[in-house]
């Protein structure tokens, strides 16, 4: 099923490229009333696709939260939980760096946006995206949520995050205790799990009418328009996945050459539903299949879904110095620098969903008096180009829950790529052991 699943999303996506262009080419004749009509069909199309990013937020915090709390219960004690934290924010930062240094070396070296020549827009002229300032006050208090309800409510998954770990913790304090209430949330991991299963059976649909909308209300001229932008970026994305793959089989050694085929199935969802967090159930049981313990991949690919998109910080520097270079704006280099460290701070907590990154680039542009009105450049691509920034966020958070692994004692052994995922990851479900919390005594950690 898993490999039939990933040809029935190809075909999804070229079908989308078919219907969507032949749609566009037979309405569109260049009048107000042909323009209408074909943002109403894209309309009617895309309520499959946000049926089933529904679909996918109805299940993404109950299945953070119950993988995350059995992963820390089943790493024995805190110490081995704040070991596994820092090593992971700490190839999160080098990742983040990376990401963003990229972007601004690329777009510097290939200046896709000089020439281009554009007039300042007024200062009054805006985006249409909100454009919020950073509040380093209003983040750091946003981290604990108010509510656990609330927070699960409105899949606020860096708030989940906290509260599993609180959870997790305990659970491990009180020892044998626990064993049951441990039991019970490893059913309910495995239970939405196969709720997973269901859900993945909807994405091909949802990725044909994704693609069909798109091209059918914008046509196939917006990618010519800024076709060089989009081919400079898609070039820093394959550079930024050899660079994370090479440090990978560095670390890891050559079994990282398997991991790009492992995870095949969640980056053709993330491509092709331009969303990365569609993608976190498949990424999940990907990784266990490959050998990384389900205690490191529940805890690290949640916070990396806050704290390392890479391929949306290596945009966020891409965009913003593209629409400067628009322009005519001189931005000299010390000034690039700066903006790159403010990224990398304001770009921590953004979601994996389509256009967040869009939020912070116009929040950021302000600050160094480039118009935000400047995003209207992108916008009309920003779709496609999400979609190769969503996949490579796949990427970057597989890349860190394999080096993670590594530092914290090796892969276990691999699984066969292609054969169909099981209801729960080993150590989740049926194949874990609860008896293992015997040696878990009251009070340890």
């Amino acid at each position: 099923m898993a490999k039939r699943l990933t040809y029935y999303i190809l075909l999804g996506l070229v079908a989308g490229l078919v219907v969507g262009w032949i749609l566009n080419a037979s309405i569109d004749d260049g009048t107000a009333a042909s323009a209408a009509q074909l943002k109403d069909i894209a309309g009617y199309f895309s309520i499959v696709t946000s049926l089933f990013l529904r679909l996918i937020k109805m299940i993404i915090a109950p299945l953070v939260f119950s993988t995350l709390v059995v992963g820390i219960a089943h790493m024995g004690d805190t110490g081995a939980l704040g070991r596994v934290g820092l090593r992971s924010l700490g190839w999160f930062v080098c990742a983040s760096l990376l990401s963003l240094t990229l972007g601004m070396i690329l777009v510097n070296v290939l200046q896709p946006g000089v020439g281009l020549e554009l007039a300042i827009p007024p200062a009054t002229a805006s985006s249409g995206v909100d454009a919020a300032a950073f509040d380093l006050a209003k983040f750091i208090s946003h981290i604990v949520p108010d509510s656990m309800i609330a927070a699960m409510a409105s899949n606020e998954i860096l708030q989940i995050v906290v509260f599993s770990v609180f959870v997790g913790v305990a659970i491990t304090a009180v020892g044998e205790k626990a064993a049951p209430l441990v039991k019970a949330i490893e059913a309910l991991v495995a239970v939405m799990l196969q709720i997973t299963n269901y859900v993945m059976r909807f994405a091909p649909f949802a990725v044909f009418a994704a693609v069909t909308a798109t091209l059918a209300e914008r046509g196939p001229s917006i990618l010519g328009d800024l076709g060089y932008f989009m081919l400079c970026f898609y070039l820093g994305l394959a550079l930024l996945w050899a660079l994370l793959i090479g440090i990978a089989f560095v670390l890891i050694g050559p079994r990282t050459r398997l991991l790009v085929r492992y995870i095949r199935d969640p980056l053709i969802l993330a491509f092709s539903a331009a969303s990365s967090e569609a993608a976190y159930p498949r990424t999940l049981e990907a990784l266990d299949r490959f050998g990384v313990p389900p205690r490191i991949a529940s805890f690290v690919l949640p916070l990396g879904y806050s704290f390392n998109l890479d391929g949306s910080m290596m945009y966020m520097t891409f965009a913003s110095l593209f629409i400067a270079q628009a322009y005519g704006i001189d931005m000299p280099i010390g000034q690039q620098i700066a903006m790159l460290l403010v990224l990398m701070v304001t770009s921590k907590g953004i979601a994996g969903v389509p256009r967040a990154s869009l939020v912070v680039i116009a929040g950021t542009l302000s600050m160094f008096k480039i118009p935000e009105a400047g995003i209207l450049l992108i916008l009309a691509v920003d779709h496609f180009l999400d979609m190769g920034r969503s996949a490579t966020n796949v990427i970057g958070n597989a890349v860190a829950a394999t080096v993670v692994a590594k530092w914290e004692g090796g892969l276990d052994e691999r699984e066969p790529a292609d054969r169909d995922p099981p209801v729960a990851p080993t150590g989740h479900g049926p194949k874990t052991n609860v008896d293992s919390f015997d040696k878990i005594s009251p009070g340890q950690g």
